[in-house]
């Protein structure tokens, strides 16, 4: 790999590799400053007849090159760099999901404990996450023995207990993978990596549990002591053991890491790492979801400390029946605002599944679509909330009122009050035929409370510019600012419920453009047009039954930021509740549909 001053960085090349297609996007120094200039994607090659990677990048770099006006590839179809006046790339980074991405299994001591953390590590590196393995999770040995030789994961990550500690549990884990003998997915040859990071105290025990047949590594353990987490160590251990082994037997990556100036990473690990730059550069809390059609992984940035979770069978299409079961018809149907037959919704559905590439090409069919967005987004995030804890077991100092607290640990560390920056990506969120949609997506599955900036991942960028932010920060961040996200608007919403039509909130609002005070009523909804690159500073007045962040009934003055959509004043109440009944609920939310301008174009045909 190639050392590249950062001072003399100007044209950065960097690719992402998907399960479909491979996307290419050129950032250049303009002006001074660092844009994204120019994109092409083409088919990834991973799988037969192809069966090497390369010739989808090259195809992706291709469609650049011709875009540019700038030569990036050979004669020999080899990425030409470093570069001179008129072609090739200082530094060429890519990220990669070919191939299912990178799956896991892991395992520990105690399954709410050492095992969550590992988890952590895992799902933080950008693993799919296969199974949990534990010493309390009720299966029998040959049960997980037998688990373990199905499941052919990429590597395996084992840890427990703290350092100084028993012994013996652990190593029981390592005796159940030892006689299973578990194949790796990519290459018959090489042998499964395992990576041990528990008590240190065991190591001579687990060293002498595997033979040759894994290849074991040990980094620090992920649980030192109850009260820490130090999941740092593990998740550089699988970003190498990616790189080195699975990567490695992976079709034509062998040729794809020669070309790169920087590790090649999960895409869902990239996506992390530049959420996690964002949020440590402005010193805020974040959240970003990506929802595809089989997976919604969601990112979250509170207070320094990063989570990501991936929700296996929550997605657009070819999970689509399955987020059907699991948030019911009624509950989708919750979102629609005329009349729908349930025998015709699921057809749909299951022409979804065996067509998945296919768009809604209805009033109708759009509206159900994003109704079932709407609760696949919001599982994920329930899902995620719930994944998103402090530590359990760490003994804490309970007041009188905690003393009736079932659980005093392992609370979740997502606070809907505290975030101030949510962005969407995946195509039911990037391609919505109207910016506001996507707005009112995000709102009504992640319910966001008190003051928070709305953005979208222009053209799914962050993949890139996360490993980018590992060789170049400063071209990753200015990318980001200014190319990455689409800044849709800032949504106001109070915490608390009331009766319908009394006072939510007063507010008034002073900027360049707008100078406006008003009230919102329990149960309402209002859209103030605030252009993209304005401010305001807002003052408001909640109500005794409500929060903005401040403490019930307590004036909050915050500077609000405009966007495509721009500002939502939402007094809907938190959490939202919709009646049961279809009748009602679609009068209740038609008002919504209507102050959001979200279907302007057609009037819905009743079916």
């Amino acid at each position: 790999m190639t050392t590249v001053d950062s001072k003399n960085i100007n044209v950065v090349l960097a690719t992402d590799c998907g399960s479909t297609t491979t996307k290419a996007i050129l950032i250049e120094k303009v002006d001074g400053a660092y844009r994204q200039t120019f994109r092409g994607e083409a088919p990834t090659t991973v799988e037969e007849p192809f069966a090497d990677v390369t010739i989808g990048v090259i195809n992706a770099v291709t469609e650049v090159q011709e875009l540019a006006g700038r030569r990036l590839v050979n004669d020999d179809d080899q990425i030409i760099h470093p570069a001179s006046d008129d072609e090739g790339c200082d530094i060429y980074i890519s990220t990669s999901s070919a191939g299912g991405g990178l799956q896991m299994m892991v395992g520990g001591v105690v399954k709410e404990m050492t095992a969550a953390s590992a988890k952590r590590a895992a799902l933080g590196a950008g693993a799919i996450v296969m199974d949990v393995m534990a010493s309390n999770d009720q299966r029998k040995p040959h049960e997980k023995i037998q688990r373990i030789r199905e499941l052919r994961p990429d590597m395996i990550l084992v840890s427990g207990g703290t350092d100084g500690g028993d012994t013996k549990h652990v190593v029981q884990i390592a005796e159940l993978i030892a006689p299973a003998k578990p194949q790796p997915r990519f290459g018959g040859a090489y042998r499964m990596p395992v990576i041990y990071a528990g008590n240190k105290d065991a190591v001579p025990a687990i060293e002498s549990t595997f033979d040759e047949s894994v290849d074991l590594s040990i980094v620090e353990n992920l649980r030192p002591v109850l009260e820490q987490e130090n999941l740092g160590p593990a998740r550089d251990a699988i970003h190498d053991v990616f790189l080195e082994h699975v990567m490695a037997h992976a079709p034509g990556y062998g040729r794809l890491m020669e070309w790169t100036d920087a590790p090649i990473m999960p895409t869902p690990g990239a996506v992390g790492n530049i959420l996690q730059t964002i949020a440590q550069t402005q010193g805020i809390n974040a959240v970003g979801v990506d929802i595809g059609g089989a997976t919604t992984d969601v990112f979250s940035v509170f207070d320094g400390v990063f989570n990501r979770t991936v929700s296996a069978n929550l997605g657009m299409s070819y999970s689509i029946s399955n987020v059907c079961a699991e948030a019911t018809m009624a509950n989708i149907l919750r979102w629609v605002h005329f009349d729908m037959d349930e025998r015709e919704l699921r057809n749909r559905v299951k022409n979804k599944m065996i067509r998945p590439t296919t768009i809604p090409q209805s009033l109708e069919a759009l509206v159900f679509e994003q109704a079932v967005a709407r609760e696949a987004l919001r599982l994920a995030y329930q899902q995620h909330k719930e994944f998103a804890t402090t530590l359990r077991g760490v003994q804490q100092q309970r007041s009188v009122g905690d003393t009736f607290s079932q659980e005093t640990s392992g609370q979740s560390i997502v606070d809907n009050m505290k975030l101030d920056l949510l962005v969407a990506s995946g195509g039911v969120l990037s391609h919505a035929p109207r910016m506001h949609q996507t707005a009112m997506l995000l709102i009504d599955a992640f319910q966001p409370e008190g003051f928070t900036t709305l953005a979208k991942d222009s053209i799914f960028m962050m993949p890139h510019l996360g490993v980018a932010a590992q060789v170049h920060p400063q071209a990753a961040m200015e990318v980001f600012e200014r190319d990455c996200l689409i800044y849709l608007g800032t949504c106001v919403a109070a915490q608390g419920h009331s009766k319908p039509g009394k006072t939510c909130f007063t507010y008034n609002l002073e900027g360049s453009s707008i100078n406006e005070s008003g009230e919102i009523a329990y149960g309402q909804i209002k859209l103030i047009p605030l252009p993209e690159g304005e401010t305001a500073m807002m003052m408001v007045d909640p109500s005794r039954a409500f929060d903005l962040g401040a403490g019930p009934g307590r004036r909050v003055q915050h500077l609000v930021k405009g966007g495509t959509v721009g500002l939502i004043l939402d007094g809907r109440g938190r959490e939202l509740e919709l009646p049961e009944k279809r009748t009602e609920c679609q009068q209740m939310i038609k008002p919504w549909i209507e102050a959001l301008e979200l279907y302007p174009e057609l009037e819905p045909v009743t079916t």
